[in-house]
């Protein structure tokens, strides 16, 4: 009998169901991305603290010196220290990622919105902007657009902010086409839920719908498509600085220290092993993280 109430007893107490890992813990992949682009950021925003050297001292007496304890990423051909460049640039090369994709964002989010809300002729007009966008070639307009506007932009906002503020308006320019797509086919769904036609019906104005019902309900993918923005913008400032119309030789960004490092890749590999690993590390975490999210966000695509 007292065995029998005992069992009775423990079956009434309550069991705390185990503990479970966010979902991001539980993915090795995913974990590790996320520590990685966490002492990236870590890196480059306390590093030029904790290491006080300046990125731009010139000493040619150590020019293309090897990684020792008093150069821990070696020197360039002008005897700059390389992690000092590396940690300064790191900076200004995810400055400009983040900015150019706010303003990808931005544009993509009210091409689409007013594209799928109003349909129509306003549906038609911008969709054939935005599929004239598509069919430009990217690169070499980059390109001519920096090599046309880079001096003017220069002379007028100064060597740094200058050419910032165009490579970022040019990178986020041209890569609004893919969210405007995304934001409007998810209005043209939206618009025939019924909880929209309610909110119609019930006099709600077109800034309420968009607002509330709308934008929250396609948020999902337009984050995603943040995350891989980032690393499309920091590959294509990159590559703007390897070829030498970027930022100008003296403000150092990874794709800069890439140009600079071109001619020694036989003598001083050093020279290219640190940028071109940031990079990479910098874009493959993001992208993981990217595609984490959509599978978190949009359950159907799994």
């Amino acid at each position: 009998m007292a065995a029998r109430q005992t069992s009775t007893l423990a079956s009434r107490i309550p069991v705390r169901p185990a503990r479970r890992w966010p979902g991001w813990l539980r993915d090795p992949l995913t974990a590790l991305a996320l520590t990685a682009l966490l002492l990236i950021l870590l890196a480059v925003g306390l590093g030029p603290w904790l290491y006080p050297v300046s990125p731009t001292a010139i000493d040619f007496a150590q020019a293309l010196q090897p990684p020792s304890g008093s150069h821990p990423l070696g020197t360039n051909d002008l005897g700059q220290d390389q992690l000092a460049r590396l940690l300064v640039g790191g900076r200004i090369s995810l400055a400009v990622s983040t900015a150019a994709m706010a303003v990808s964002m931005s544009v993509g989010l009210g091409v689409g919105a007013v594209a799928g809300f109003y349909g129509r002729w306003v549906d038609g007009w911008l969709m054939r902007c935005t599929d004239l966008f598509l069919a430009l070639p990217q690169l070499p307009l980059v390109l001519l657009v920096v090599y046309l506007f880079g001096e003017p932009a220069r002379q007028r906002l100064g060597p740094e902010r200058g050419i910032f503020f165009l490579i970022v308006l040019v990178i986020g320019g041209l890569n609004w086409m893919s969210v405007a797509r995304l934001v409007r086919a998810g209005f043209l769904s939206l618009k025939q839920r019924t909880f929209v036609q309610a909110a119609v019906a019930l006099g709600a104005s077109p800034w309420e719908i968009v607002r509330h019902h709308l934008l929250p309900n396609v948020m999902g993918p337009v984050i995603v498509a943040a995350t891989l923005a980032i690393g499309n913008a920091l590959l294509a400032e990159s590559t703007l600085s390897f070829l030498g119309l970027g930022f100008p030789p003296d403000v150092p960004t990874w794709g800069r220290m890439l140009y600079d490092a071109q001619n020694y890749l036989e003598s001083a590999p050093h020279l290219v092993l640190a940028p071109g690993l940031a990079i990479f590390v910098t874009v493959l975490s993001v992208n993981t993280l990217g595609d984490h999210l959509r599978d978190k966000l949009e359950p159907g695509h799994r």
